[in-house]
């Protein structure tokens, strides 16, 4: 990492920085501002009168936290075996699931739905949760192996040579390393997982069981379109993800640097 001394590049380095947030702040600062239009904070109180959001909430809780269980645990194993494990053929399994990034959601809705009517999963958690983890996945799996790459190799030669199977080395030695890169693939899984507003709406029917991002559309409709109140809705929904990435942007940062360069 490198470090800048003198003030004067100090100087135009924030400046350079500024000018790069600003097409990213513009929108969020007016979602805000706009949310407030006509009668202010009243809007905000509006969303809550609707009296769905806290089961909305608990909606995509529900589903973020079952995302995030599934691609940590198969992303933390898979990337550990693509690293380190001698497996035979691993680097086509990898580069096939490297080419899953390329497929369109919208792609997969057609026989995602024959198949949960036919397992009778539709208009269940598990028809967003178990799609919305295997599109995650392949990046996830990437970010995983390269960091997993970094890990010296004698780590493992002295564990093996104590007597460690790879479920002991890879629960005591490769897990407790990947603390950084978790916490990348944990909040990148979260917003994904949060955010998901396609497979809830077309796989979850039922009022009770739909998610925070289908919250807008109860003020969107033929004869009605209220923004103010869908732009509130819409920071509403986007607190717990600003929560989760303040309270792991350390760790996030290091995680997505060092599993892009090692």
């Amino acid at each position: 990492m490198f470090e800048v001394r003198s003030l004067k590049n100090k100087v135009i380095l924030q400046i350079v920085l500024l000018l790069m947030t600003i097409p990213y702040a513009i929108p969020l600062v007016q979602m805000f501002l706009g949310s407030l239009g006509g009668t202010g904070f009243s809007n905000y109180k509006a969303v809550w009168d609707t009296g769905v959001v806290p089961t909305y909430f608990r909606n995509s809780l529900i589903i973020t936290a079952g995302v995030i269980i599934l691609v940590y645990i198969f992303s933390m194993t898979a990337g550990f075996g693509f690293a380190k494990l001698h497996i035979f053929g691993k680097e086509v399994f990898f580069w096939m699931i490297l080419i899953a990034l390329t497929l369109p959601e919208v792609i997969m809705l057609s026989p995602l739905f024959v198949t949960f009517q036919k397992m009778h999963m539709f208009n269940t958690f598990w028809a967003v949760i178990l799609p919305s983890a295997a599109l995650q996945l392949p990046f996830s799996i990437l970010l995983a192996r390269n960091f997993a790459t970094g890990i010296p190799d004698e780590l493992m030669e002295a564990a093996r040579i104590d007597g460690a199977n790879v479920r002991s080395m890879f629960w005591y030695i490769i897990l407790p390393l990947t603390k950084p890169i978790a916490s990348s693939i944990i909040v990148l899984t979260f917003i994904n997982a949060w955010n998901s507003y396609l497979l809830p709406l077309l796989f979850l029917q039922s009022p009770s069981m739909q998610t925070v991002t289908l919250l807008p559309q109860y003020f969107q409709g033929e004869f009605t379109n209220d923004q103010t109140k869908i732009l509130a809705a819409a920071v509403i929904t986007a607190i717990p993800e600003i929560i989760v990435y303040l309270s792991m942007q350390k760790n996030f940062e290091k995680g997505m640097s060092a599993g892009a360069l090692k």
